[in-house]
C-alpha cells in the first residue's frame, strides 16, 4: 500500500515492531491489514481495548481477534477495569484507552503505536478545538508522528478519506463494527461530523480545506517549537530532570509567546502531565512572575519560585517530603560537584535528594 510506504519513508521509521490500536471499526481494521500487507515481515501486533461502556464491547474485541487470526496477526485484548465515569465519558474513555495501549507497549518494549485517525478525524478535531478557542498548538490538531506517555504515536492515514478504507475492506470481504456512539448527538465530535457536509455546501469549506489549514498551522507550530527547544537548551539549566532554572532577566526579554510555551512545556514535563496547563492559567502566571513581589506559585505538580534573580520550576513532592540532614546534602554535593557554591532553594534540595533515593 503506497500510502503506508510513503508514511514510513517520509518519517524515517525503520523499526519493524509496530503495535496498532484496533477497535473493530473500519478505520483501524483497514490500518492493521494495510500494514500487514505492506510489510509482511514486520512484527505487527493488534491491541483492542474492552472499555466496558457497552455490553457489546467484549464481543467487538473478540471479533477483532478472529479477524487477526485469519491474517496471522498477534492480538491482545486490554480491559478497562474499575468504575466508569458518569460525566465526560468521551474524554475519559480516550485517556483510559491511550493509557492501556501505551502501558502495554512500554511493558513489551514496543516503541511505536499506530492509530487509524483519518482526514475526517483531523477536520473534526480542528473544529472542536476552534470551538474551544484553542491557540496555535491546539488548532494544529493531530500530527502524523507524536509522543504520548513515552511511546511514539503514528498516524499513517491522516491524508486518507474514510470511504477509501471501507473500500479496501470490501475488496477483502471483511466486515467491520459500527460504533453506536457515532450516532450519539451528545458527543461534540459527532455534532462536528454531521456539520461538515453543511459547512462545505453552504460556504465551500471542505474537509480538504480544513486539513490544508491544519498543515499550514503545523508548519508554524514546528517553527515555534524549534525556537522554544533552542531557548530551553541554551538559556535554562536542567537539574537532573527534577527542576529547571533560568535568569529572570532572560525571562523578561523573551517574547510572551516564548514565555508561554517554555513554562507550559516545563510544567508538563516535570509534573508528568498529559497536557500543558490551561492558557489562562499560564498567562496569569507570566503576569505574576513579572511583578516585583512575586514569590511562588504552584501549578501542575510543580512549584515556581523567584529567588536570587532566577526563576526556578521544581517538581513537587507533596506528602513525600524528607527531613534531610546537612550531612545528606554535603554528601550529595561531594558526589555532584557542579552544585557546589550555588545557592539552591530548599525545595530543589529536597527534590534532588528525593530523586536520588
Amino acid at each position: 500500500m503506497q500510502v503506508i510506504k510513503d508514511f514510513f519513508i517520509n518519517n524515517n521509521i525503520k523499526d519493524t515492531k509496530i503495535a496498532v490500536g484496533v477497535s473493530g471499526g473500519a478505520d483501524s481494521l483497514a490500518l492493521v491489514l494495510m500494514l500487514k500487507e505492506t510489510y509482511p515481515n514486520f512484527d505487527i501486533i493488534a491491541l483492542s481495548v474492552d472499555h466496558g461502556l457497552r455490553p457489546s464491547s467484549l464481543d467487538e474485541a473478540l471479533y477483532v481477534k478472529k479477524i487477526m487470526q485469519q491474517f496471522d496477526i498477534e492480538h491482545h485484548i486490554l480491559t478497562w477495569e474499575g468504575d466508569k465515569p458518569q460525566t465526560g465519558i468521551e474524554e475519559q474513555a480516550r485517556i483510559a484507552r491511550y493509557n492501556l495501549l501505551c502501558n502495554w507497549c512500554k511493558e513489551n518494549n514496543v516503541k511505536y503505536l499506530a492509530i487509524a485517525h483519518h482526514m475526517y478525524d483531523q477536520a473534526e478535531t480542528f473544529l472542536m478545538r476552534l470551538e474551544r478557542g484553542s491557540g496555535l498548538f491546539g488548532l494544529s490538531s493531530m500530527a502524523e508522528v507524536s509522543k504520548k506517555c513515552g511511546i511514539t504515536i503514528l498516524r499513517p492515514l491522516l491524508k486518507c478519506h474514510p470511504d477509501e478504507l471501507k473500500e479496501y475492506l470490501n475488496s477483502k470481504n471483511i466486515s467491520w463494527v459500527e460504533d453506536e456512539s457515532n450516532n450519539c448527538d451528545d458527543f461534540l465530535r459527532v455534532k462536528m461530523r454531521k456539520f461538515l457536509p453543511t459547512l462545505e455546501k453552504e460556504v465551500g469549506i471542505s474537509v480538504n480545506r480544513l486539513c490544508d489549514a491544519v498543515l499550514n498551522l503545523q508548519r508554524s507550530k514546528n517553527f515555534l517549537e524549534d525556537v522554544v527547544d533552542d531557548t530551553i537548551k541554551n538559556q535554562t539549566h536542567n537539574w537532573n530532570n527534577v527542576a529547571y532554572s533560568f535568569d529572570f532577566a532572560n525571562f523578561i526579554n523573551w517574547h510572551d509567546e516564548i514565555k508561554f510555551h517554555i513554562l507550559g512545556r516545563i510544567v508538563k514535563q516535570l509534573g508528568d502531565n498529559s497536557y500543558t496547563p490551561e492558557a489562562d492559567v499560564l498567562l496569569n502566571l507570566i503576569s505574576l512572575i513579572k511583578e516585583n513581589n512575586f514569590d511562588s506559585f504552584t501549578l501542575g505538580g510543580c512549584i515556581i519560585l523567584k529567588s536570587d534573580l532566577r526563576i526556578w520550576i521544581i517538581k513537587e513532592y507533596r506528602g513525600k517530603n524528607i527531613n534531610y540532614l546537612n550531612e545528606d546534602w554535603e554528601d550529595f554535593v561531594r558526589q555532584n560537584p557542579m552544585v557546589r557554591g550555588i545557592k539552591i532553594p530548599h525545595k530543589l534540595k529536597i527534590a534532588l535528594l528525593k530523586e536520588k533515593k
